[in-house]
């Protein structure tokens, strides 16, 4: 699969249930040896996840095949419950099932581009603003030297998840980059999911990466989600060597699914930087 489908949630429920061990469930004794208990394909079939949940097998797989209809928040507590999802997993499930925080932003007009671009340009280090679907719309000029100059990148392709999979120089710069691409991609869904953002420009995105990039591409078929909110990253800075930088990603409560993304230096590792404002593109 390469983008967003129509039954997100169920296929998002067999790919949790393929990776409970089921040796840690099932009675250990003659686990293994029993022909009843030898399995073709991974983790608890449905009927374990069913009896676990305490609900029949038919309406489990019904679930699972997108034919269910709408379930419960009990029921489907119940089903995050036997497959020990974790928190985000949960909130991930939830929101393919109940809805979504509020559609997302597509574009922005000049008047908001120019504001958020006045935005960043107040900020003295790295930050950008992105889209929804990760699309670069303004930055500064510290993130322009330090991260990636936007500018010499074509409109289109000014992308977070283009350039990290798609450019060597990108991801040369990264300490640690499969940790960084999976936790990114795993963002990335979760984000999807809470806005409901499935314009054909996110599955083209998806599409795209998934049939150029063989990292990308088994990266998504993971199907896991997370949250990228803050953390520490090594990067090699042109000039400074490598540097270790904290980064926060806030959402603009004005602009639903716009996201500013701040990188600040940890003091040791402060080089320095052109800080000179930005006009808006």
């Amino acid at each position: 699969m390469r983008g967003l489908t129509d039954n997100e949630l169920g296929r998002f429920l067999r790919s949790r249930r393929e990776q409970l061990d089921p040796s840690r469930y099932l009675d250990p004794s003659g686990y293994v040896d029993r022909p009843a208990n030898r399995r073709r394909t991974p983790g608890l079939r449905r009927s374990e996840i069913a009896a676990r949940a305490n609900i029949s097998v038919e309406w489990y797989t019904r679930l699972e095949q997108g034919r269910g209809g709408v379930p419960s928040a009990k029921v489907l507590d119940a089903v995050c419950d036997a497959l020990e999802l974790r928190p985000d997993e949960r909130e991930h499930v939830h929101l393919l099932a109940f809805g979504r925080a509020g559609p997302a932003v597509e574009q922005l007009g000049e008047e908001d581009l120019a504001r958020l671009q006045r935005l960043v340009d107040a900020i003295t280090c790295p930050a950008y603003i992105k889209s929804a679907a990760w699309d670069v719309v303004v930055w500064n000029a510290a993130a322009a030297s330090l991260l990636t100059d936007y500018d010499q990148i074509p409109i289109g392709r000014r992308n977070v998840l283009r350039i990290l999979f798609s450019d060597p120089a990108a991801r040369a710069r990264v300490d640690g980059w499969w940790h960084e691409a999976k936790l990114a991609v795993a963002t990335f869904r979760l984000e999807l999911g809470r806005w409901a953002f499935t314009s054909p420009e996110a599955d083209r995105l998806i599409g795209d990466l998934y049939s150029s990039s063989p990292d990308f591409a088994a990266i998504w078929d993971l199907n896991e989600v997370g949250h990228l909110g803050q953390g520490v990253k090594d990067l090699a800075v042109p000039g400074s060597g490598r540097v270790r930088m904290q980064y926060e990603a806030l959402s603009l409560d004005a602009y639903a699914g716009f996201g500013l993304v701040i990188y600040n230096f940890l003091p040791a590792d402060q080089p320095t930087v052109p800080g000179s404002p930005r006009s808006p593109r």
